[in-house]
């Protein structure tokens, strides 16, 4: 590896650590407001987890579909919905009023849709190669789990918004406590998630021992949400480090796809190819964006009687 290539790994990695330090502490500072305005908080962080999953989106289909050649023209649609989320996400992370905004909702609405039926195309372009569902086809057709980011970049902003009409005495969702049911949708968000990178790292080998990593926090990170919300309200503070832990490994990784990328013949030198065949680098803050969704419900969790 050069040293030009060393530089760039660690200008990522340095920027990636002040990104994931500087949200983690705005997270720490809205958990010290008055309990009054949790819900209205949990809401804006779960604004701000869609418009992270929607970034993630919008960088990796543009990288995938540049690389097909946008050959469909149904291709496009997740750039432009996801960019519609991140903003939506965005706005909404800024916004207080304990109301749901009519464009937001729309915009998460239509993101779903979007992560719904890119799935469906995702799983014909698998079933119609030779050999139909195989392993060959599962690793390099068109990945069966990236459009469900979309969905979930969707789910979050569209629960976001629902929760802002909630009255901020003992808010609900889904007939549950809304922190109960936060934390559920998050924990099966989390193993969704899952899913698609273990598939991924299955087939790299395994080949660096980091690749065991979202493997072993993920599951974790997603069992112990399923037990804020099912067990009595109470401090869950190993379930809140283990969640931060889960953040600080999305941002980590990008920089561990950043030296996959890097330890490819040319390097960065060889970007145009080698960013295409390399790890994703928008994949692993998927795991951030959920991880901070967790943090949210879990605050909220915490207040419910």
């Amino acid at each position: 590896m050069t040293k030009q290539t060393r530089t760039i790994d660690i200008a990522i990695g340095c920027g990636l650590a002040v990104a994931g330090i500087a949200i983690m502490r705005a997270g720490g500072r809205k958990a010290q407001r008055s309990p009054v305005h949790t819900h209205i908080d949990t809401a804006r962080m779960f604004n701000g987890s869609s418009a992270l999953l929607a970034l993630s989106v919008l960088t990796d289909s543009a990288t995938e579909h540049y690389r097909g050649s946008f050959d469909n023209p149904a291709m496009y649609t997740p750039l432009v919905v996801s960019t519609l989320a991140l903003f939506a996400g965005l706005h909404g992370g800024s916004d207080r009023q304990p109301a749901r905004h009519p464009v937001r909702n729309s915009i998460y609405a239509g993101a779903a849709l979007a992560g719904i039926a890119g799935t469906g195309f995702h799983l014909y372009n698998i079933t119609k190669r030779p050999g139909g569902w195989s392993w060959h086809n599962l690793f390099y057709a068109a990945p069966i789990g990236a459009p469900m980011a979309l969905l979930l970049s969707g789910t979050l902003g569209a629960v976001a918004e629902r929760l802002r009409d909630e009255p901020a005495h003992e808010p609900c969702l889904f007939g549950m406590p809304a922190g109960q049911a936060l934390a559920l949708v998050t924990s099966a968000g989390i193993a969704g998630t899952l899913g698609e990178v273990a598939l991924l790292h299955f087939r790299g080998s395994f080949q660096n021992p980091a690749m065991y990593a979202p493997i072993v926090v993920a599951p974790i990170a997603s069992a112990l949400l399923v037990d804020a919300a099912l067990a009595h309200p109470r401090e869950h503070w190993f379930t809140r480090l283990w969640l931060r832990v889960t953040t600080a490994l999305g941002f980590i990784g990008v920089g561990f796809h950043a030296r996959g990328v890097a330890r490819a013949q040319g390097g960065w030198r060889n970007w145009s190819q080698n960013l295409f065949n390399g790890p994703p680098l928008p994949a692993p803050p998927s795991f951030s964006a959920l991880a901070l969704a967790g943090l949210a419900a879990l605050r909220l969790r915490e207040t419910e009687k």
